[in-house]
Parts: structure tokens; sequence; C-alpha cells
């Protein structure tokens, strides 16, 4: 077994671990403390079923069935099917999943706090998967703008990047609109929050999933937003995710950014999505 940093920001990797492997509490130890220290965890080449997926998913907390039944695994219903594939002319999954940055489910409540997906038909030239550290980008924050929003909120939402569904049919725009922050109200949750592992501040919020930072005019908001999406996406500080058939990722939703990648024409992609509640009990 070989571990090593994938990027001074942000990830760990680790190699030469099958499942077996990770059934030895002292392994399984080891990916647990890299997702906490590092926000993303990488583990190559792990071969596993859906049904072992989760019972890895089910160490670091609880896995949460996905939201809309006809994207679950036929047989596993904490599993979202994340795919472009089709299979009797029918959608395998759902495809053009998280095709821009954001932290899985800010505009929710209370979100899950880690993330697990498992690469089970992946191109190597496409497809990839962004990641940017919410750490890293409060602290390229400019000084002016970290006391700009010290104890500041942000409003959260959905309505950006609702998806458009058959029921939605003969909607105008601003009906469709009125419908989404009825089915999902806004939420609103501290702009800076701090990491439990390191201690360190981190940015919480990304435009797409972002109404507006409470207290700031149309101009602010606007300025804000650009910054920050700047910062996430600085070329120099994002990790690209380059899948291989197997991978294993795993990361704390609240301080890692991600967005996937286009994928090209003529290819297929699938990966396995579990969505894990804390509970209290990682790691075991």
């Amino acid at each position: 077994m070989q571990i090593k940093d994938i990027t001074p920001f942000i990830g760990a990797e680790m190699t030469g671990v099958d499942y077996e492997d990770l059934q030895r509490p002292e392994v399984f130890r080891q990916l647990a403390e890299l997702v906490h220290r590092r926000e993303l965890a990488v583990v190559r080449g792990l071969d596993i079923t859906p049904k072992q997926q989760i019972e890895l998913a089910s160490r670091l907390g609880r896995p949460v069935p996905f939201l809309m039944a006809k994207y679950r695994h036929p047989e596993h219903e904490e599993i979202m099917i994340s795919s472009n594939a089709m299979k009797a002319n029918r959608p395998v999954g759902v495809a053009r999943v998280g095709n821009f940055w954001h932290q899985d489910s800010s505009y929710m409540k209370d979100p899950a706090p880690y993330t697990m997906l498992h690469g089970v038909d992946v191109p190597s030239t496409s497809g990839h998967t962004l990641y940017a550290s919410a750490l890293d980008v409060y602290d390229r924050l400019p000084q002016e703008w970290k006391e700009k929003i010290a104890g500041r909120t942000a409003l959260h939402t959905v309505s950006k990047r609702q998806r458009i569904s058959p029921e939605h049919v003969g909607l105008s725009i601003a009906e469709l609109k009125a419908l989404v922050e009825l089915e999902y109200p806004m939420t609103e949750h501290p702009l800076v929050r701090q990491d439990p592992t390191s201690g360190r501040p981190y940015l919480y919020g990304a435009p797409e999933y972002m109404d507006s930072v409470v207290g700031f005019d149309a101009n602010e908001n606007a300025e804000f937003f650009a910054l920050i999406d700047r910062l996430i996406q600085d070329p120099d500080r994002v990790y690209t995710h380059r899948w291989t058939t197997d991978d294993l990722v795993v990361w704390k939703t609240a301080t890692t950014y991600h967005a996937a990648t286009a994928i090209e024409p003529g290819a297929t992609r699938t990966v396995h999505r579990v969505s894990i509640e804390e509970d209290g009990q990682w790691p075991a």
C-alpha cells in the first residue's frame, strides 16, 4: 500500500489496496483520516460491487437513499447512477450531473457531509472531475473581502440549476421559478465556517447554488460572485481527477468544490454515487 498527497492544497491517493485490505480496521481508518485531513481521498483501481460500495460508505456514516427513485440503482436505493449510457433505448442513469462548480447540496438545510463515487465505466480522455479546496479558496481571498464577509450569511438556492421535468411543460419561466422556490425554499448558511478537523476557516458557497449574500447590494453580490468564481477555477489550484476504471473517490461535501467536465462524443461514462450522512461512528 502506498499513500501520497495529490496536490499541496487538496487530495490524497491510496494505491495497492483492495476490498479485503479495507476490511482491516487500521487500513480503513487511514482512508477515513485522509478524507478528513485532505478533504478528498482517491483509492485507485478498487474493484468492488455496489453492495460492497454501500458497506464501505456505511463505515463512514449512513448511506442515504437517492431522492429521485428513477435514477437509483435497481437493487440498491442508496446508489445514484450517473450515466449517459442507454440500455434498451432507455437511460441507464441521469446524465449531465454536476457539470458546474458547487458544494454538494448546499441548498439544503443539512447536507450530507460525505460523497462517495465509484468509477464503473469511465473514459480516460474526458468526463474528468475537477476539485478545489474551500479552505484554500478562503485563504486566497483578499483581506478586504475577508473583512466584508466576516459574520455574514448567504442564501442558497437550487433554482439556477433545477432540471426541467415533463411535468413542467407549459409553465412560464416565472411560474417554474415560483414552483422551484416553493418546493425548494432558499436556505441560509454562514458564509465562513470552520473545519472541525483542522480548525481552518473555509468559504461555504458557490455562485451556482447561491442567490445572494445577506446585506450585500446587487453590485456587491456580482463582484463577490465573480471573485470566488475566479478563485475556485484558478487552474493552478484545481485538481483534475482523470478517471480510471474502479477508482473510488470520497470527499467532504462542505469543504470540497467540484465540477464534472464534458464527455466526448461517442463515449459513455457511468459512476455510482452514494451520499453519506454523519452518524458519529467513523472510522470503523
